[in-house]
Order: structure tokens, then C-alpha cells, then sequence
């Protein structure tokens, strides 16, 4: 076998669409999974015992069960109650879900690290009780959770190659398609490697940046 990164650099555009639309999916993941996660954590915690018990569970089966077979449940076994998705829709759907399950444990164990006396001092100061947990739990909750979120972030990332599976045309996808239709296998595996790790470093990167700038916030504000 001899290595040719001409057949790669032939297939650059394929490459950049496949990469597109990964990017795509990823970040509209993480935004929707922040969000939802998000709430589902604050809902828990403030929503009384039986919603707790109830998004519990559900966050716990979602955590449970890998994300390739929640991936085949929502594609394949839609239609037989009515949801026909298109595989991007469907994609995007079942990277959200699941990015949220894991979100809201990320902010329920943020909400916990925050020493409640903090929220007490601010009720004592005057502040309403959503006062205290917008403007004092949610900015220390957000330097708590940001490096457990950027990994996640990264694992995400990984996970929507898994994506292909449904022939979402993702960057996986392209690129083992180019592979096999070039019989270029050793250099479709090294792109794939080089694209995915520089996306991890840079994630890491801008992760260490916003927690750094958020300390220093913290510290100005204290």
C-alpha cells in the first residue's frame, strides 16, 4: 500500500461538505442539549419531588442506553408510531436528546457544588429568590460545570459519527464513501484522524480560555 494524499486533496469539497454538516450537527447539538439540559436540571430542583423522580428517570434511560441504539429506535422505529424523519432531522433530534440527558447531570451536580448559604446571604441582602439564583447559583454554577460541558463537548463531537449509520452525509460518512471508492482507506482513516483531533484541540482550547476569563470575572466581582 502506498499512501496518496492526492486522491484526498481531489476530494476536498466532498470532504469540506461532509465536514459542514458534522460542524452543523454538532454545535446545534450542544446548543440545544445545553439548553434543554439546562432545564430539565433546573426543573428538577426546583420543580418538586414527583418531577424530580419523573425527569430522573427519564434522564437515567437516556444515560443508560448507547447512543447508536437510540439513534436506530428514532429512525427505525418512528414510522411505526407515526415519525418518519429525514436521517439529518433525525440526526440532530437524537443528538440533542441525548446531549441533554447528560447536560442536566452535568447543572444538577453545578447547582449542588454551590454552597447554599451563598443564595441565603443574597435573600438576606434583599434579592428575590430568583434573583439570588439568577444573578449568584448561575454564575458559580457556570464556572463549576464549564470543564465537565467542554468534555462532553468533545465526546459529542465523537459521537455524531455514528450518524453515518443512518446515512446522515456527515464527515464519517464522506469520507469512508471516498475510501472505499478510491480503495484509499489508509488515507481516509488519516484525514478523518487530523480533522476530528484539531476540532478536539481546538474545543479544549477555547474551553481553558472561557474558564480562565470566567475566573477572572468571578474575581472582580467577589
Amino acid at each position: 500500500m502506498i499512501f496518496n494524499p492526492a486522491i484526498i486533496l481531489e476530494k476536498l469539497p466532498e470532504i469540506g461538505s461532509g465536514l459542514f454538516v458534522t460542524l452543523i450537527l454538532w454545535v446545534v447539538g450542544i446548543a440545544g442539549g445545553v439548553a434543554a439540559g439546562f432545564l430539565v436540571a433546573t426543573t428538577r430542583r426546583f420543580g418538586g419531588r414527583v418531577i424530580n423522580i419523573g425527569l430522573g428517570a427519564l434522564v437515567e434511560v437516556l444515560r443508560g442506553t448507547p447512543f447508536l441504539i437510540q439513534v436506530f429506535l428514532l429512525y427505525y422505529g418512528g414510522p411505526f408510531v407515526g415519525l418518519m424523519l429525514d436521517p439529518i432531522p433525525c440526526g440532530l433530534i437524537a443528538l440533542t436528546v441525548y446531549a441533554a440527558a447528560y447536560y442536566s447531570e452535568i447543572f444538577r451536580a453545578g447547582y449542588a457544588a454551590v454552597p447554599p448559604g451563598h443564595v441565603e446571604a443574597a435573600e438576606c441582602l434583599g434579592l428575590s429568590r430568583w434573583q439570588a439564583i439568577r444573578r449568584i447559583q448561575v454564575p458559580e454554577m457556570a464556572l463549576i460545570v464549564l470543564p465537565p460541558a467542554v468534555n462532553l463537548a468533545v465526546i459529542l463531537l465523537k459521537e455524531s459519527a455514528v450518524l453515518s449509520i443512518i446515512t446522515v452525509p456527515e464527515l464519517t460518512a464522506t469520507v469512508s464513501a471516498i475510501g472505499s471508492q478510491q480503495y484509499a482507506f489508509l488515507e481516509a482513516i488519516f484525514v478523518l484522524a487530523v480533522i476530528y483531533w484539531a476540532i478536539v484541540e481546538a474545543t479544549g482550547r477555547l474551553g481553558r480560555l472561557a474558564e480562565n476569563r470566567l475566573s477572572r470575572l468571578r474575581i472582580a466581582n467577589a
